[in-house]
């Protein structure tokens, strides 16, 4: 077993309690945004970091309403959920120059979804060498900054780019 020293995170574990239903419908009720890690709200959805991120600014795009089904998302659920990930995109390239990126949903538990039944999309940023000799033979992946610092920065940065 491989451990790596992280003191950062007892915070997170210390904060963790268990919420009962949906965790993205959970998030989005509340009205702590900087703990919840929404970096962005919106009309029909909203930005939120992933608390277990393969990178460094790893978004998620998640439409308020509980749904599972990409076909079940309206219209304008639609449209803000893609004009989300173009902002996010954009925001990312700025602030952390990233060299591609990986952008998409798992639909279903059998496609790799952790949270089946509240369809979400992520945004990767990827740099080349990002998979690099830790995660491959060390079965670890080094996230450089915290969670919160990376939201609170990038929600700044939405801030802007959105012109709210």
């Amino acid at each position: 077993m491989t451990h790596l020293w992280a003191p950062w995170r007892i915070e997170y574990i210390k904060s963790a309690r268990k919420i009962e239903g949906c965790i993205f419908c959970a998030k989005s009720q509340e009205n702590d945004d900087h703990n919840n890690l929404i970096a962005y709200r919106g009309q029909h959805s909203f930005i939120i970091l992933n608390y277990y991120p393969y990178n460094n600014g790893h978004l998620m795009i998640v439409p308020y309403r509980h749904l599972g089904e990409f076909c079940a998302l309206t219209s304008e659920e639609r449209l803000e959920i893609m004009n989300l990930i173009d902002t996010s995109i954009a925001v990312l390239r700025a602030d952390m120059t990233p060299q591609g990126f990986n952008v998409g949903a798992n639909l279903g538990a059998v496609a790799g979804a952790g949270i089946v039944d509240h369809i979400h999309f992520h945004i990767v940023p990827r740099w080349n060498g990002d998979t690099n000799f830790m995660p491959v033979i060390g079965n670890t992946k080094v996230i450089s900054e915290t969670l919160v610092e990376t939201c609170d920065r990038l929600r700044e940065k939405f801030v802007k780019s959105l012109k709210l």
